[in-house]
């Protein structure tokens, strides 16, 4: 999409403002295209947080969605962490509460309690330790327990199921995005496309899953395009990526699984938003010192464990 003088003022603003303000912008994989061409930092959820704390700016613009923005003022409490439309949630991270947990605990009392990161702050304080979606095994391999509590993505934990020997208790969440892909969306293209190679979100129903080459994490998407032996590569994630895969990959060709896997939460921030958040300095999202501690020390186990 070619930007217009309009969008190019916006830009310019928000690039002076920032470097006023001493700001960082992060920007997830799943935002607007004209949103991820101004980012410092794109990336997944926890390797923007990673991002956030390894840089020395005061100020953190977070395009993305409430629970990564917990994520970054958890690991970077004396930051101010922006995220630029304040309703910008996720579904998923909002099918547990830490009430629920709790109760969940009482039944399982001897299970080890992993969270995807994809949740609410006050969950991942209730939890023994936190996990992404590229380290969601690693994690799980790295406990003693032999009985762990996953939550609260039923189609992660199942597909962690897969690869562990470990007995797995679901949560019921899910993503709404990932679970509108289904398996004659792959079955049809993989018949349009026959040399694709095909690539999945580990959130997709296992269904789904089974029909891929490969289940990675956006981050691992993003690894997986660069391959050499990869020309074409049907895509099983929230459509946002494909800016960043053809912008990185221009000879290559990249083909959505479905043009209904649309995240709507993450298409809310604008540049629009983004100027006025830096001029506002606001909205704010800062976690509980209280909260913020316990589910750092989940967060901190899972750094220990490896990869992000």
């Amino acid at each position: 999409m070619l930007k217009t003088d309009r969008d190019s003022s916006l830009v310019e603003k928000i690039l002076s403002l920032k470097k006023r303000r001493g700001a960082v912008i992060l920007v997830h994989n799943y935002q607007l295209g004209e949103v991820q061409d101004i980012a410092d930092f794109t990336g997944d959820s926890l390797e923007l947080s990673q991002n956030a704390a390894s840089t020395d700016a005061d100020v953190v613009v977070f395009c993305g969605v409430r629970f990564m923005a917990e994520t970054a003022s958890i690991l970077c409490p004396d930051k101010t962490v922006l995220l630029p439309d304040i309703s910008a949630g996720c579904l998923m991270a909002d099918m547990i509460t830490a009430e629920q947990l709790r109760e969940k605990k009482k039944e399982h009392p001897g299970a080890t309690v992993v969270c995807y990161v994809n949740s609410p702050a006050e969950v991942k304080a209730e939890s023994d330790i936190c996990c992404t979606s590229a380290n969601a095994v690693e994690v799980v391999e790295s406990l003693a327990a032999e009985e762990i509590l996953f939550v609260p993505d039923q189609y992660l934990g199942h597909y962690v199921s897969t690869k562990t020997d470990k007995k797995i208790i679901l949560w019921p969440g899910f993503c709404p995005t990932h679970a509108r892909i289904k398996p004659e969306h792959i079955i049809e293209l993989k018949r349009e496309y026959p040399g694709a190679k095909v690539v999945v979100h580990p959130e997709c129903r296992p269904e789904v899953i089974a029909l891929a080459d490969e289940a990675l994490s956006t981050g691992g998407m993003i690894k997986f395009a660069r391959r050499e032996e990869v020309k074409e590569m049907i895509v099983g994630t929230e459509i946002g990526i494909i800016h960043r895969l053809k912008k990185e990959n221009p000879d290559k060709r990249f083909i959505p699984v479905s043009e209904q896997a649309v995240c709507p939460d993450m298409k809310l921030i604008t540049l629009d938003k983004v100027l006025r958040s830096l001029e506002e300095m606001a909205p704010e999202v800062k976690v509980a010192e209280e909260i913020r501690l316990r589910a750092k020390a989940a967060i901190d186990k899972m750094l220990e464990v490896g990869r992000g």
